[in-house]
C-alpha cells in the first residue's frame, strides 16, 4: 500500500482576494522515514473548471478556441492560445459547466457529453482541478455565434480543424495547453486505436 502521510495544518492565512485568493498555509507533513517536517505553501484558488473538446465522427473534426492569456504572454510568448473551450464551474456540476461553455464559446449545443477524468494542472501551487470531457458535434448542433459571454473580457475565435490537423499543431508547439493536448490525445488513441 502506498504511503499516504498525515497532515497537520498549523494556520492558513488569506494573503489576497479578488479574483482569485491566495491562502498561506503552514503545515507539518509526515515524512516516510518518520517523523514531521515543518512546510509553508501558498496556493493560489479561484475555483474548479470543465472543458470539452466537441469532435465530428464524419468529418473528422474538432471544434477549438483561440484568444489571448495573459500568463503565456508574460512568460514570452504572443499570447494567443488554441484551446479546448473550458470555464470555471461557478457552482454548476462539471457536466453542466462543460455544456454552458460550449454554448457560450462554440455556440454550440453538444450531446453525448463523456467524461475523461478530472487533471490538476499545476498541484504544487494552484488550487484549480479541471473536468474533461469529449462530446460529439454535428453543423446541426450549431445554436448561435459563440465567441463567449458578453461582459466577460473574452473576445474568443472558434476553430474547427480536422483532428490530423490539431496533432500536428501539438508536435510544433502550437497548441500548448496542457487540458487541451490530454483531450486531443485521447480522442487520438480512440480513433488511431491504442499505440504499441
Amino acid at each position: 500500500m502506498a504511503f499516504v502521510p498525515k497532515i497537520v495544518i498549523a494556520s492558513a492565512e488569506l494573503v489576497y482576494s479578488g479574483w482569485a485568493r491566495l491562502n498561506r498555509y503552514k503545515l507539518d507533513i509526515e515524512k516516510h522515514a518518520g517523523g514531521f517536517m515543518p512546510a509553508v505553501r501558498e496556493v493560489h484558488d479561484h475555483g474548479h473548471g470543465a472543458s470539452v473538446l466537441p469532435y465530428d465522427v464524419s468529418r473528422g473534426t474538432v471544434l477549438l478556441v483561440r484568444q489571448f492569456r495573459l500568463p503565456p504572454y508574460l512568460g514570452g510568448t504572443d499570447g494567443m492560445m488554441i484551446e479546448a473551450c473550458a470555464g470555471l464551474l461557478d457552482g454548476d456540476e462539471p457536466r453542466d459547466c462543460a455544456l454552458r461553455e460550449a454554448e457560450e464559446e462554440l455556440g454550440l449545443r453538444i450531446r453525448d457529453l463523456e467524461a475523461h477524468g478530472r487533471i490538476w494542472g499545476s498541484p504544487g501551487a494552484i488550487a484549480e482541478s479541471i473536468w474533461l470531457f469529449l462530446a460529439a458535434y454535428s453543423p446541426e448542433d450549431r445554436i448561435g455565434k459563440g465567441g463567449g459571454k458578453e461582459g466577460e473580457d473574452e473576445d474568443i475565435e472558434i476553430l474547427e480543424m480536422t483532428l490530423d490537423e490539431a496533432m500536428q499543431l501539438v508536435a510544433t508547439g502550437e497548441i500548448a495547453d496542457a487540458k487541451t493536448i490530454i483531450l486531443l490525445q485521447h480522442l487520438w488513441i480512440r480513433t488511431q486505436g491504442r499505440p504499441g
